[in-house]
């Protein structure tokens, strides 16, 4: 389980995080929505270590976040897979190279028939059989995002955190990469987080969703619940958004 606790983030003269309250249960997908700006990465940066709270902190599984030392903060990163906005492939690596980096990085000692396997396992668990010798440029804008998600899934995380993934997609790729969202939620049982402004893929993947606004969560609820909901700040969101 992650605890984001009384949470406060600055940057300068900028506030970010005003005392931002979230639970996120094992094996559930939870949306975190909110207008550009608000807060959305800078909370998911938190929960990985990336950045360190002014106020507040963040629990997984029970461990203080910011109070981890180097060793222990890379084991539990380990628990972690991370899908960028972009898909950030090495454009001078195979898809195969791409996917096996972080077992390579981390220097268990697979050998090449190991990685080969898990390779090959990673990229048919997301409808990429038979890529593993093309190169990113040779990939559509979606054959890039299951290759990126590929790559967070190659260690076996508790947790994937999604960012933006439907981001620059066509209406048709994006139900795609929704629909494989959660069929891995399922799946593998891990739990999803997923960063995103898009409503519609909200409403598809999340179990629950939480709304970033002015530094704090405004709402909590299912996706049936912020579409019915009467609050005005929901609403005005909802109509800038879902067009």
């Amino acid at each position: 389980m992650i605890e984001v606790c009384d949470l406060y983030k600055s940057f300068g003269e900028n506030k970010v995080l005003n005392g931002v309250n979230l639970k996120i249960e094992k094996g559930e997908t939870i949306a975190i929505i909110g207008k550009s700006g608000c807060g959305k990465s800078v909370l998911i940066k938190h929960i990985v270590g990336l950045l360190y709270p002014d106020k507040g902190y963040v629990k997984v599984e029970g461990q203080v976040v910011s109070e981890l030392n180097s060793k222990a903060l890379y084991e539990l990163r380990k628990k972690f897979g991370f899908l960028f906005q972009g898909a950030a492939l090495f454009d001078s690596m195979t898809v195969a190279e791409n996917v096996s980096l972080p077992l390579v990085e981390s220097g268990n000692g697979y050998s090449n028939s190991e990685l080969d396997n898990i390779v090959e396992e990673k990229l048919e668990l997301v409808g990429l059989p038979d890529a593993q010798k093309l190169k990113p440029a040779e990939l559509s804008g979606g054959m890039k995002k299951r290759v990126g998600l590929a790559r967070a899934l190659v260690t076996n995380p508790d947790y994937i955190l999604y960012d933006e993934p439907t981001t620059g997609l066509d209406p048709i790729m994006s139900d795609s990469i929704d629909n494989l969202i959660k069929e891995l939620s399922e799946k593998l049982k891990v739990t999803s987080v997923v960063v995103t402004h898009d409503l519609y893929s909200v409403k598809n993947v999340a179990d629950k969703i939480a709304m970033i606004h002015e530094g704090v969560i405004h709402f909590t609820g299912s996706p049936n619940d912020l579409i019915e909901s009467h609050d005005e700040v929901i609403k005005d969101f909802i109509k800038r958004t879902w067009i």
